[in-house]
């Protein structure tokens, strides 16, 4: 497995990462013990989970189940120092998770002590904020979203709050490295430069979505990750399934995403269904399983730090694992692009 630098932190991850964001909804406890079984023999040393996680749906029932599957497997194997851990504190509006509170120096520390509590471990290797308190634009929300309401004063003043606050628990040893998601390209130099102005713990890593049906990131975080080394965890790499071609032609099968919610998010769109399938006859035409062409492009993005897939079952697993190695010919890379170009941002 391909590995790459976290940022300026001394980390090495894989170029895929096990996303958990399934375990204890869609995936049962037997099945994900499995999964990171699996995951680690085959190089995959990243692992993703979150707070507020599983989703599929997302309620207060459930909150926290797919950390506490991953704490499972800590202390069956005891084999935490393998695994470079990665967890997310939830940002404001999410009413079941400290009753929406904003992330802020009054909910790190509580926050971290939960995660710490059902991961089983006394440290997190890379600590993300979901969202930021101000919005973003993405989950769709880049079709509307207006920035005319920040108050920058205010949003500055967060920044330097919540970086001071997470420079105590690396203090403390609670956390080794900061990561963002779901960030813009303004938000994440400001959070670099808050850093650096006081020294305190810097962007190692932003987690958003990206895809080959998903581009946002092309344009202005591209440049700005690449020029402050921060590495892309780029989320959703096959387009919550679009990518596979189980969607196509209508079809839904039981159990998928699709089944559970029919929107995705947002992505259910007729230009969706046309996009994927000219990505997958450029993947016939080349003589590569989608799955493996979708996620080989992301790893030979500049950007990328990981691609973190999520696999429902074992048997997605093993098949995602088949083509951890697949290097794309420049020639697919450019096709890529050439459909990029005629279906940009098809939801």
């Amino acid at each position: 497995m391909k590995m790459n630098p976290l940022g300026r932190t001394g980390i090495e991850v894989s170029a895929l990462s096990l996303g958990t964001m399934t375990f204890g909804t869609q995936t049962p406890l037997d099945d994900a013990l499995e999964q990171m079984d699996l995951s680690l023999e085959a190089g995959i040393n990243l692992w993703d989970t979150a707070e507020m996680y599983p989703v599929n749906p997302v309620k207060a029932q459930t909150q926290g189940t797919s950390e506490a599957y991953l704490g499972e497997w800590f202390e069956k194997t005891g084999r935490r120092g393998e695994v470079v851990l990665a967890t997310k504190h939830s940002g404001e509006g999410l009413m079941h998770v400290r009753g929406g509170a904003p992330t802020s120096s009054e909910t790190i520390a509580d926050a971290i002590e939960g995660s710490l509590k059902r991961l089983k471990t006394d440290y997190i290797d890379l600590y993300q904020f979901h969202w930021p308190n101000r919005g973003s634009y993405m989950f769709r929300k880049n079709w509307d979203f207006d920035p005319s309401h920040q108050n920058k004063e205010e949003t500055l003043a967060n920044m330097a709050d919540c970086l001071e606050a997470l420079q105590k628990e690396v203090d403390r040893g609670t956390i080794r490295a900061f990561g963002l998601s779901n960030e813009s390209a303004w938000g994440t130099t400001q959070w670099v430069r808050a850093s650096e102005d006081k020294g305190l713990p810097r962007v190692a890593a932003i987690q958003n979505e990206y895809s080959m049906l998903c581009r946002l990131f092309d344009t202005d975080l591209a440049e700005t990750c690449l020029n402050e080394d921060i590495g892309l965890l780029a989320y959703s790499p096959l387009g919550t399934g679009y990518l596979t071609g189980k969607y196509q032609g209508g079809a839904i099968p039981e159990g998928s995403r699709m089944s559970i919610g029919k929107s995705l998010g947002g992505r259910n769109t007729p230009r969706a269904y046309e996009a994927t399938q000219a990505y997958l006859d450029l993947a016939a035409r080349a003589g590569l399983d989608p799955v493996h062409m979708a996620l080989a492009w992301c790893m030979q993005r500049p950007f990328m730090a990981s691609a973190i897939f999520g696999a429902t079952n074992v048997e997605q697993l093993k098949h995602i694992i088949a083509g951890k190695d697949l290097v794309l010919s420049d020639e697919v890379m450019a096709e890529v692009n050439k459909i990029h170009r005629a279906y940009p941002m098809p939801y």
